[in-house]
């Protein structure tokens, strides 16, 4: 990625509008530019000021009173043929109310899926098929967990809980450092028969253990967001969601 030459892609990235390896691109400049990095936190602390209720007023009740009473003195549209009228004025009120009816679903379905796909939804969609990657799964390759817990000394600012669920069916197979949510995050490689589960982890404030798990959808993927232990927990994988869920509580419980 050139910052020079493509200064729209921090903003398409922003709003998830990305494929995968574009994702790759971007995050993989953030790290190793300052200015990009601050303008992409910029943008982000911008969409999260514009989503405040105080920035968005109803229409004051005498306006909405006049447009109403604009709409009922609206002059009637003209005549046409006596005999075909009626019959064409049915049909045509008929397929309108069609028409809206289906603008109206789709447009629910549309806001629906909008705001469900945030930015970080695409960056862990986009760190899970980054790690897919010949040589990008792991850095520490080990399913022993008191060899990868202290590999991350000294990389993160925050030492995250490494846990071995070989027992529950999910053997460790390693672990990595990634760049997610503006920040350096530790991820843990776990398998589940021939499907890899991501598990990204950073702190989160005021987190509690044992908070609902959050389940999306995206591009294929899916991901199960969770608070533990003062960790905010992201676990993504093609796995069915009903293993998934299971590696989840296991994660949980250990």
């Amino acid at each position: 990625m050139n910052c020079q030459e493509n200064p729209h892609l921090i903003h398409a990235y922003c709003d998830g509008e990305l494929d995968p390896m574009r994702c790759l691109e971007v995050e993989q400049h953030l790290r190793i530019c300052a200015a990009c990095a601050q303008q992409y936190r910029a943008l982000q602390g911008l969409r999260t000021t514009l989503r405040q209720e105080g920035l968005y007023h109803p229409a004051p009740a005498d306006l909405r009173q006049q447009i109403r009473d604009s709409l009922e003195h609206c002059p009637p549209a003209p005549a046409s043929t006596p005999a075909a009228r009626p019959r064409f004025s049915s049909l045509f009120a008929f397929a309108a109310g069609i028409a809206a009816a289906f603008a109206i679903l789709f447009a629910g379905q549309f806001m629906n899926q909008g705001s469900a796909t945030d930015p970080l939804l695409a960056e862990l969609t986009a760190g899970h098929v980054r790690s897919l990657m010949a040589g990008h799964l792991m850095d520490v390759p080990s399913s022993n967990q008191h060899t990868v817990k202290p590999w991350f000394e000294g990389k993160l600012d925050f030492s995250p809980p490494v846990k071995d669920l070989a027992a529950s069916g999910y053997p460790l197979t390693g672990g990595r450092l990634d760049y997610l949510d503006g920040r350096p995050v530790a991820a843990l490689a776990y398998q589940c028969r021939k499907h890899v589960i991501n598990l990204f982890l950073w702190p989160a404030t005021g987190a509690a253990k044992g908070e609902p798990i959050a389940t999306q959808d995206y591009h294929g993927y899916h991901v199960l967001s969770w608070n533990q232990d003062g960790m905010t927990c992201h676990a993504v994988s093609d796995l069915n969601t009903g293993d998934l869920t299971t590696f989840a509580r296991a994660f949980q419980k250990e």
